[in-house]
């Protein structure tokens, strides 16, 4: 999406989240302190922009937070920090790791070096291979890989962040990639292909949790019934209780245009993370030590490169499940409803080699809600694994959940997502989000999980309803 690691939608707008940052683009920003009078620095039109150390596209080896802020003015953290952070240990050490279940990540074009990639990730920081990873392609063949065309080279990068990172959270899990031919940009594009891959998984029984690191800004789709006439997969996934995630932007309260390259000038929110058959996961900054320690309460993502995306659909009135938070969606669908860590500054460690321009293999800074989305399956995976069997109705069991104690549910209280940004029309713009506040709010949802005590009370949650 812009400089650093955010919005990654490869050319067109594709993904929400990776964007690795360029650093040549990164240090002028950090040497100028930031964007003048204290705004954000000009987006960047959605497109991967990996991080480029010293530059280099890649680093030969995995940076440890206290390089990244020596070197580039941010913290950046490996496996073992978040899992840490998201205090998982306990679950793993009996033997909760995702066990027996099946996380789908769906991608246009995917990664053609991603089951070397990951294994490497494996070897570097000390995780299992996952038992499968699998992929498919559905929707027909996805054309040949060409490392020099941006939108493939950006949709591999999407695709290792989402396969990497969903399994540091749940390594016992097996993992299935859909592929499909088309890109998803804004608008209708992109997802016939990824409607009918996901409905092929579903009917084939594979995978218990999807994870869609992509969305369309509502405004850029004809009408609502353009989008009613693509929601066959989510409800096909509800009726199978498959649950499904979205990330929720990395633009704040607003989101592209149809033109991919300017932001709305008023709050706009996208399509998957908008559905109520879908968890909208949305993001936070995380500021930990080498040890995955915190050293200050978790914040609502919004740094100079991004911010996570949250606010009020156009198309869906507000579900049942969200009555009880109608004081801040009002009538209408309201996202996220959880979030987990998406900051640039504070991104995650990635390995790739399928090289892309003049990059060489090697270790990359990813951030954005591409992050997040993927960290959350993996949780599900957990719950999943706990209670022996699906979810089933995931949002309700997370709205449940979070008017009761001890539900590892922790509220984030502070930040917000509004974002100020430079047009194609050379104008800055101020889109006022909304506040962190106790409770549900539109810029995180109900908080972010302590995971040892929230993939029990889901899974608890879940069988006191019979889901």
């Amino acid at each position: 999406m812009h400089p650093f690691a955010t919005d990654s939608r490869p050319v067109g707008r594709t993904t929400l989240g990776l964007l690795a940052l360029l650093l040549a683009l990164a240090a002028a920003v950090l040497l100028a302190g930031g964007a003048a009078a204290g705004k954000k620095p000009a987006l960047v039109a959605p497109a991967p922009f990996h991080r480029v150390p010293a530059g280099i596209k890649a680093l030969s080896f995995p940076p440890d937070t206290d390089y990244c802020l020596a070197n580039f003015g941010i913290r950046c953290y490996q496996p073992a920090q978040l899992q840490k952070a998201y205090d998982v240990g306990p679950l793993f050490a009996h033997h909760i790791d995702g066990h027996g279940q099946t996380i789908v990540i769906v991608d246009s074009f995917g990664s053609p070096t991603i089951k070397n990639d990951l294994h490497v990730f494996d070897q570097t920081f000390g995780l299992p291979d996952p038992p499968s990873l699998k992929i498919y392609q559905p929707a027909g063949p996805v054309p040949p890989f060409d490392p020099t065309d941006d939108d493939m080279a950006g949709w591999a990068e999407e695709t290792t962040l989402d396969v990497e990172w969903s399994h540091v959270f749940a390594p016992g899990a097996n993992i299935v990639l859909l592929e499909t031919p088309v890109s998803e940009t804004e608008g209708v594009t992109g997802f016939p292909e990824i409607v009918k891959a996901e409905n092929w998984a579903i009917n084939n029984g594979i995978g218990d949790v999807i994870s869609m690191s992509f969305g369309a800004t509502e405004q850029t789709f004809p009408n609502a019934q353009s989008v009613y006439n693509l929601r066959s997969a989510f409800i096909n996934a509800a009726r199978h209780h498959v649950a499904l995630l979205s990330s929720s932007g990395d633009a704040g309260a607003t989101d592209y245009e149809l033109n991919l390259e300017d932001l709305y000038p008023f709050r706009v929110t996208s399509w998957p993370t908008s559905d109520p058959l879908v968890t909208s996961i949305g993001g936070t900054q995380l500021t930990l030590d080498e040890n995955g320690n915190r050293l200050t309460p978790d914040v609502v993502w919004n740094d100079p490169y991004g911010a996570g995306g949250g606010g009020r659909s156009i198309f869906f009135s507000r579900p049942d499940f969200q009555d009880p938070v109608r004081y801040a969606v009002h009538h209408s669908r309201g996202v996220p409803d959880i979030s987990m860590s998406a900051a640039v500054d504070g991104g995650v460690v990635v390995y790739y080699s399928f090289v892309s321009d003049s990059a060489t293999p090697g270790y990359h800074i990813f951030g954005g809600t591409s992050e997040s989305s993927p960290e959350f399956a993996g949780v599900v995976a957990l719950a999943d694994q706990i209670k022996h069997g699906r979810i089933g109705d995931l949002n309700q069991a997370i709205y449940d959940l979070n008017g009761r104690p001890h539900n590892g549910i922790v509220d984030v209280t502070q930040g917000n997502n509004s974002i100020t940004f430079e047009n194609s029309d050379g104008n800055t713009y101020t889109v006022d989000g909304f506040d962190a506040v106790p409770g549900y709010d539109l810029a995180s949802g109900v908080g972010t999980v302590d995971v040892s005590k929230f993939a029990p009370a889901l899974a608890a949650v879940a069988q006191q309803h019979h889901w």
